[in-house]
């Protein structure tokens, strides 16, 4: 990536006691880029997009967001980043709509806006529904909604089809890709969905045990992986098996 970032990580670190989950990681995230951060459970994806957050300190390095570090710039920060994370809980008495107009008030939006989300989620039969009532998937698409309340410049989502059947995927999955046709937002996607990778972005960053290994565009990670012509013609989860000599699934002890 040779693009101004929006997003500059830059040889962070991170441990939780005696486990180093992120080691020196570096990277760039242009404007409007799509980006996903490939791995298993335990790659240090999560806590890399928390730092990135805000929500963890790195130990060492540094992130800046258009050009902005967290500390001292909390508030104008919050209000052009839109985040979804693993598991999100909302009050289960409130409507859909009573939900999305409570966050839409923290940024000084009202119902106009709310109705533009309900739209886009394709949550609007649902509007008057107790969040209770909702399946996985509406669940997780008013997680997004909500991510998406204040038009934000930049979007951070973990993990956000884990769990739901293929339907409910690729619902998430067409959100994502009008909101790359409508705005100029920059995603960071984590997941361990090969499938959802190739799908949604453009540049794939691969992250086993706190390190990147690898990160492209698809085309140019299968062109560099061994015996590239070889994995031409296999998926993108071949090239993974070939360099953490494990699957992508595989539980491993580090979160």
């Amino acid at each position: 990536m040779n693009e101004p970032g929006v997003i500059e990580v830059r040889d962070v670190w991170k441990s939780f006691r005696a486990v180093e989950a992120v080691k020196g990681v570096s990277l760039t995230i242009p404007r409007g880029r799509y980006v996903a951060i490939l791995g298993p459970n335990g790659a240090g994806k999560t806590t890399l997009v928390e730092m990135i957050e805000g929500i963890q300190k790195p130990d060492k390095g540094e992130i800046t967001i258009k050009g902005l570090k967290w500390k001292g710039n909390e508030d104008q920060l919050h209000r052009i980043i839109g985040l979804s994370l693993q598991e999100t809980r909302f009050i289960d008495k409130l409507r859909v709509s009573e939900t999305l107009l409570l966050f839409a008030r923290f940024f000084d939006l009202g119902r106009e806006r709310v109705e533009e989300i309900l739209h886009l989620t394709g949550l609007a039969e649902k509007k008057k529904s107790y969040v209770v009532n909702l399946s996985g998937g509406q669940r997780q698409r008013l997680a997004i909604g909500i991510a998406l309340i204040n038009k934000p410049e930049i979007l951070l989502l973990d993990e956000p089809t884990t769990g739901l059947d293929p339907n409910a995927r690729r619902e998430i999955w067409d959100i994502l890709k009008q909101l790359k046709k409508d705005s100029g937002t920059s995603l960071i996607l984590t997941t361990h969905y090969m499938e959802e990778a190739e799908n949604l972005c453009e540049y794939i960053i691969i992250m086993d045990r706190g390190r990147i290994l690898m990160e492209g565009t698809l085309e140019q990670l299968l062109e560099a992986a061994p015996e590239r012509q070889e994995y031409r013609r296999k998926r993108l989860d071949d090239l993974f098996v070939s360099l953490t000599g494990r699957t992508i699934d595989d539980e491993v002890v580090q979160n």
